[in-house]
């Protein structure tokens, strides 16, 4: 419960900290920033990795609001290979995540799925190596979908919603169009949109370049790299719906029309769960076993 006050206090004064402050003007134009390969963790493996107690030291701060890159990085190993001095981004989340570009990948022998951020239900295995021991995630290996992070303010000026894709064109040297770009919108966000190494280098694309909105996908799924549950699939619109998987991501509530949704105690609620939850005013209630 104390935690649970402590990230609603935390999540206000973010909140209110951005709308204090004045959005630099558009026009039309998104900056992009560029995410090398990088790591999330939750407590648990920060601990495993650097010791009881340990918490993360923040090196500087990040372009979304009360995120930071770290002092602390970790070796991530795979069958065909590891990839040494791997940044932490903090604050330490609920569930423990690696970001890696398709080559990144290739080096660490390994198919990770393309999915949006928080969701790892099914991803890809992954050693973590600190200076005080080791962490194998049976899951949390992904690629990040292309996306774009922005407020409700934004989301209405560029007339688009949470969720949606987008085509987005980046002018330059080599001009390049990017498809399913994933619409993402939070009080908390900035806007900038995000792409990984691989992406950057096909469209010799640099840190803060613009980029624009060229078309709506409106009726495109923004991530279709996996089937849709079938216990969700089947939701009918109800005041209460009853979840029993091991796992709640962001995509579950979107698609879970009921404004209740309770959940067993042992089920695992995702960040990016817990603040679509709060965007779509929806309840979340835990079920004692």
């Amino acid at each position: 419960m104390q935690e649970n006050l402590v990230q609603k206090i935390v999540e206000e004064v973010l909140q209110q900290v951005l709308k204090n402050q004045s959005s630099p003007p558009h026009d039309g134009k998104i900056p992009i920033g560029v995410s090398a390969r990088h790591v999330h963790l939750a407590q648990a493996e920060v601990e495993q990795l650097f010791g009881e107690n340990y918490q993360l030291t923040p090196k500087f701060e990040l372009s979304q609001p009360g995120q930071f890159a770290a002092e602390e990085t970790v070796v991530i190993a795979g069958p065909k290979g590891s990839i040494e001095r791997v940044r932490i981004l903090g604050p330490a989340r609920s569930l423990s995540q690696v970001e890696v570009s398709w080559t990144d990948a290739m080096k660490l022998g390994i198919k990770p799925p393309l999915r949006i951020s928080g969701d790892i239900q099914g991803s890809s295995p992954v050693t973590l190596i600190g200076p005080k021991g080791s962490a194998v995630l049976n899951e949390g290996l992904i690629i990040a979908q292309a996306h774009i992070h922005m407020s409700p303010e934004d989301s209405a000026k560029f007339n688009v919603v949470d969720g949606q894709s987008v085509q987005i064109k980046v002018e330059g040297i080599r001009p390049i169009i990017l498809s399913n770009v994933v619409i993402r919108v939070s009080e908390r966000y900035r806007l900038e949109m995000h792409i990984d190494t691989d992406e950057a280098n096909a469209g010799l694309i640099q840190q803060g370049t613009l980029a624009e909105i060229v078309q709506h996908q409106v009726n495109e799924q923004p991530i279709p790299v996996k089937e849709q549950s079938p216990v969700v699939a089947k939701v009918e619109k109800q005041a209460i719906y009853h979840y029993d998987k091991k796992l709640l991501s962001q995509l579950e509530v979107l698609e879970i029309e009921a404004q209740e949704i309770v959940v067993p105690k042992k089920t695992i609620v995702t960040a990016l769960a817990y603040d679509k939850l709060r965007e779509l005013n929806k309840t979340l209630t835990i079920r004692s076993e």
